[in-house]
């Protein structure tokens, strides 16, 4: 056993070493202090790897500089050809649009492997080898196999992705393997880049990221297009349809009748007597009354729901004991975190239950919302112009083969340069009231004719951007407060609010937002005016009460920047999993 002094010495040695350890650490320079953690880090990343991808074997210069190496590939078969004793596979992992051509040699051991079975369209395989220069023009560099594993076999006779063109509404109906064709492929990676350069740029200038609830009492946009969250159905409506079997059968005739008609238009289409927008529309309508017959045979009595004594539901016994729903915006919230000083942005899903099967709307879609603490409409503005060119840039750098695919397979224009001349330009800015004028002054008929006072239509904002200010981006600001949200702040001519749109073109409105209303006796007035109820407000009118301040916030439909990036015509194409009238499928 040690002796007390012997305990004291060792406990004093110790704390020596320490104080000499934080001493030492006090004088350290930041250039040193950076520098090992510089080494830590380094030494953290060599103990992780993933496997070689195609996109990084390829690089700038299509492989050239990495001819010699020896390499370990994995993905999928896109192709398989056989000719005179050499065989290609065109072997894709989903990091670039191009694959990596794999060349079998006849008499070599991947050559048995491969005549062993199983090397097909889609099969997922493992392939080394040497990297050597192509003697082809196509490619600079392909992989000169010398083992070959397969890892997962796919039927060639009923793989859905065989070598040729699918249309995307059929690819919509696979959409656990579309991802592997290079349309929804490219689509993932320049979405990916997008999310990317959004969380690059709020955080670069000092934005905090904030995660807003999913599930709100809050209607934000006021429409009560919401999707009600409850458990009350939970174990409701085992019993029969109350809808009568003869009104069931008709209804499903109306789909039969549908689908032949949709089956005869699309004949007609490839005939060339019908057009792509006849064959949408009557889609579209299929689909209405599908999602209908089913309302119709899920139709149960209610008489098993708690009710209140005047007969409404009674959701004290809900899960949270009041009607709850999918949130429509994360914006409220965020006003919340922006009240406490911080610049915040969200990013995340938000849910509209409105029963449209059109190419522009999604019932579960991506929102990019920020927040800016002390600031106006200017402020506003200032930050949606400088966030869209920062992601135009970003991905006109990171992404050029894909977006040279689009061009030529998709937009089939000069979409990079568009993209350049709208990340590149300052954005023009005009009043509603003047574009209003512009409409009404321009020489062509408009489907929807306007006035003072009606919302701008997505073929009026195109006119504005495209054909009044020369394919230039547009910020119309100050609309009329009957056609924008209660939040936005009402300006002292008492008809407009502080609100802006961003207008592109090719597309429209973009991005929409405005300064907030920061006056609490003016926002109970406009909660009031629009028939909401203020008791389900109590705290957004409590940031008014406890130190207000002006603040500004805009809202950006992220699967709408996918669709304008891209050139992809329909919006249900810019997400992996599209969620819309009668399909929540995947």
């Amino acid at each position: 056993m040690m002796s007390r002094a012997s305990v004291d010495a060792v406990r004093g040695a110790r704390l020596g070493a320490r104080l000499g350890a934080l001493a030492m650490r006090a004088r350290a320079t930041p250039g040193a202090i950076k520098h090992a953690r510089s080494a830590r880090a380094v030494a953290t990343r060599a103990t992780y790897g993933r496997p070689e991808r195609i996109a990084r074997v390829k690089g700038n210069d299509g492989g050239a500089s990495r001819v010699g190496e020896a390499l370990e590939l994995r993905g999928w078969a896109r192709s398989v050809r056989t000719q005179k004793g050499m065989a290609f596979i065109d072997l894709n992992d989903g990091s670039a649009i191009s694959g990596m051509q794999a060349v079998v040699n006849e008499g070599s051991a991947a050559w048995d492997a491969l005549n062993a079975g199983g090397v097909s369209t889609g099969a997922a395989l493992r392939v080394k080898g040497k990297l050597v220069a192509s003697p082809g023009g196509k490619q600079a560099a392909e992989l000169a196999v010398e083992e070959i594993d397969v890892i997962g076999t796919a039927d060639p006779e009923t793989y859905p992705l065989q070598k040729k063109r699918h249309t995307l509404e059929y690819l919509r109906s696979i959409a656990h393997l579309r991802p592997r064709t290079n349309t929804i492929g490219a689509v993932a990676r320049v979405r990916n880049q997008l999310a990317y350069a959004t969380h690059k740029f709020f955080q670069e200038n000092g934005f905090l990221y904030a995660n807003t609830p999913i599930i709100t009492a809050s209607d934000c946009e006021g429409a009560g297009e919401q999707f009600q969250v409850t458990t009350l159905l939970n174990g409701f409506g085992a019993g029969e349809s109350t809808t009568p079997a003869s009104v069931v059968d008709e209804q499903e005739a109306m789909v039969k009748a549908q689908g032949d008609a949709v089956k005869a238009l699309k004949e007609a289409k490839k005939a060339g007597d019908a057009t792509k927008e006849q064959v949408d529309e009557a889609v579209a309508k299929l689909l209405d009354l599908k999602a209908s017959v089913e309302a119709l045979k899920n139709n149960r009595p209610s008489s098993d729901l708690p009710k209140n004594k005047d007969g409404s539901i009674d959701y004290s016994q809900d899960f949270f004991g009041k009607p709850s729903y999918l949130t429509v915006s994360g914006q409220l919230n965020g006003e919340i975190m922006a009240f406490a000083g911080n610049d915040i942005y969200t990013f995340g899903p938000t849910f509209r239950a409105e029963n449209s099967n059109t190419s522009r709307h999604l019932a579960e879609f991506w929102m990019v919302e920020p927040e800016l603490a002390f600031a106006d409409l200017n402020d506003d503005m200032d930050c949606a112009e400088a966030y869209l060119k920062y992601c135009l840039n970003h991905v006109l750098e990171h992404c050029d083969e894909d977006l040279e695919f689009f061009e030529k397979n998709i937009s089939k224009d000069n979409l990079r340069e568009r993209l350049r001349n709208v990340a590149s330009q300052e954005f023009a800015r005009i009043t509603y009231t003047e574009a209003v004028e512009h409409v009404l002054n321009a020489k062509k008929k408009f489907e929807f004719p306007i006035e003072w006072g009606s919302d701008l239509q997505s073929e009026h904002e195109r006119y504005i951007s495209e054909e009044v200010f020369k394919d230039r981006p547009v910020i119309v600001r100050d609309y009329p407060k009957d056609i924008k949200a209660f939040y936005m702040r009402l300006n002292d001519d008492n008809k407009t609010v502080a609100a802006m749109d961003v207008l592109v073109p090719r597309v429209g409105e973009l991005m929409g937002g405005s300064q907030r209303e920061e006056r609490l006796d003016v926002l109970e007035r406009r909660i009031e005016e629009v028939g909401l109820e203020k008791e389900s407000y109590w705290w957004y009118l409590d940031l008014r009460r406890y130190g207000s301040q002006p603040h500004a916030g805009f809202g950006l439909g992220f699967e709408r920047l996918v669709q304008y990036v891209t050139g992809v015509e329909n919006i249900r194409d810019a997400i992996p999993f599209p969620r819309y009238p009668g399909s929540a499928e995947f």
